[in-house]
């Protein structure tokens, strides 16, 4: 049985996650810890359930998302596994960080690419993946359908969706993603976001304004 913890870091109160499994292997998704207390908040529940760290994920790699990233990668020393259209964005982060007021080293990690329909297991437990672009253009969802969740980055939200103003933002191409690949999903699948609180499928199909 796969269990969660969630963790919000940083500035835009971002949602990290780990998942792991009785067996005590791991993974850690979207690590957005920028200081100390939160490296620390993050380190001391890894270490304090014996958890091993098995992949380090992104759902896309936006600033928020990565802040963390350097640090998970010297700590665990293993691949960061992300989509190879959002390489681009991980290359602007010292860029992102000037926008934003604050210094930013560039990461120097080693890179697994995913793609669109490639499924990754956790001791036996499937994920598959959807690429979803118009947020990021690397945009990726990891849908476990055994336990009915999902990890959606920054695509769906309770009640919204991504912001689409960004770089490579386009609002037709997130809609089209949502409704074609995850709105098709069973609709008790819990969804994780980027941001705010876990909703459902079948809640975002009824009540979310930007898909109704």
């Amino acid at each position: 049985m796969l269990q969660i913890q969630g963790f919000v870091f940083n500035f835009a109160s971002e949602n990290t996650y780990i998942i792991f499994n009785e067996n005590k292997n791991a993974w850690l998704i979207d690590p957005g810890n920028m200081n100390e207390q939160e490296t620390k908040a993050i380190d001391d529940f890894i270490t304090g359930n014996g958890l091993k760290i098995q992949k380090i994920l992104l759902t896309h790699a936006h600033i928020d998302h990565v802040l963390g990233l350097q640090w998970a990668f010297d700590k665990f020393k293993v691949p960061v596994t992300m989509h190879q259209e959002d390489q681009e964005v991980l290359d602007m982060l010292q860029a992102s960080g000037m926008r934003f007021g604050f210094q930013v080293n560039p990461v120097k990690v080693d890179v697994e690419y995913i793609h669109e329909g490639n499924v990754l297991e956790l001791d036996g437990e499937e994920f598959k993946i959807y690429h979803v672009p118009g947020h990021s253009p690397g945009s990726v969802v990891y849908h476990n359908d055994n336990q009915k969740f999902m990890i959606s980055g920054d695509v769906l939200f309770e009640g919204s969706i991504g912001r689409t103003d960004l770089y490579k933002g386009n609002y037709d191409q997130l809609i089209e993603g949502i409704r074609t690949k995850l709105f098709i999903l069973d609709e008790e699948t819990q969804v994780f976001s980027g941001h705010g609180n876990p909703t459902t499928i079948g809640f975002e199909k009824q009540y979310n304004p930007f898909l109704r």
